[in-house]
């Protein structure tokens, strides 16, 4: 589990690709190398991966052909930066929502408007998973957890507003037009949105 608190960007120090494959490290502080252990969860752009090698400075993941499919790790390249998260452990302070890091979706940006001391960034979703979408709702956007400013059912879009420390926290702030985000929904809202269609299906019947 996770929290959509990232607690920064970091690089891509090495990518192997093989058939079905994909072999990544990432190089991370000292900080956040404290007590890591192989086999733990480390959400990487939102996508919670399991920590197959340790080094001094760096661990690694191995991301299957699913992933790479359905996330936007298959885009990464080496000096890439990428927003990370470690899992939550008992006692941590939740400040944002609860994530999982199974994604649901993708989404791109199609307009950025910066305004004084923050920035309006404009996604388009896919129509399958735009019914999850409302405005002041949650959203983890590579993996950082997010509220909708603006959710346009028609138009099939969203907006997300960014602060300052945001954008330098994460990779949202070298984002440009035309970039993909990973998109996990709210489980809450989805599981709502899900019984209201299954109950009303039943009423028609």
């Amino acid at each position: 589990m996770f929290t959509g608190i990232v607690r920064g960007k970091f690089p891509i120090a090495s990518i192997k690709d093989e058939p079905g494959l994909r072999r990544f490290e990432v190089i991370l502080p000292s900080v956040l190398m404290e007590g890591i252990a192989l086999g733990a969860s480390v959400a990487v752009d939102g996508v919670c991966l399991t920590v197959a090698r340790i080094g001094a400075d760096r661990i690694g993941f191995d991301a299957m052909e699913e992933t790479l499919r359905k996330t936007t790790i298959g885009e990464l390249k080496p000096n890439d930066v990428v927003n990370i998260e470690r899992s939550a452990r008992m006692g941590d302070e939740i400040g944002g929502h609860v994530v999982s890091g199974h994604i649901s979706t993708t989404a791109q940006i199609v307009a950025i408007d910066d305004h004084e001391n923050n920035r309006a960034v404009t996604f388009k979703g896919d129509p399958e998973w735009m019914k999850f979408i409302f405005s002041k709702g949650f959203i983890a956007l590579d993996g950082a957890s997010l509220t909708v400013v603006d959710a346009d059912k028609i138009k099939g879009t969203f907006q997300v507003w960014f602060i300052p420390e945001t954008l330098q926290l994460t990779r949202f702030g070298e984002k440009g037009v035309g970039d993909r985000v990973n998109v996990e929904i709210d489980s809450t809202t989805q599981t709502i949105v899900e019984t209201i269609e299954t109950y009303l299906k039943t009423q028609k019947l």
